[in-house]
């Protein structure tokens, strides 16, 4: 209707008719969706979330738990057990880094884990 009511408001020197159009289609939609009012409250909608925090809490009570029994391990069972599980190394290549046989570098491994599992099961 804006159009028809005024139509000396495109002037060809500036650009087409069908981008003249275009443009105040677009404006005279903007208009309309900035009159409307939101029909309901923003506190009033809920948002569905993937994220569980009773989850998260538990993940991060058992990570400190078990930095906690890390940190108590002997020196030597605690570098095996990072070296395996942290930098990702074989029981071979630890054995070859710290010059331990491969018998005791899986002997700490096995006894870090034992201890790791003795207090989450206790």
């Amino acid at each position: 209707m804006q159009i028809w009511r005024s139509p000396d408001g495109f002037v060809a020197t500036r650009g087409s008719l069908g981008g003249w159009l275009a443009v105040v289609s677009r404006n005279r939609s903007i208009d309309a969706l900035r009159r409307k009012r939101p029909t309901e409250c923003v506190d009033d909608i809920a948002l569905a979330s993937n994220y569980n925090l009773a989850n998260e809490a538990e993940r991060e009570m058992m990570v400190e738990r078990a930095r906690g029994v890390i940190q108590l391990l002997p020196m030597e069972q605690r570098k095996t057990l990072e070296m395996a599980f942290f930098d990702g190394l074989t029981h071979t290549e630890i054995a070859e880094m710290t010059g331990d046989p491969l018998g005791t570098v899986k002997t700490r491994i096995r006894s870090a884990l034992l201890t790791l599992r003795k207090a989450f099961t206790a």
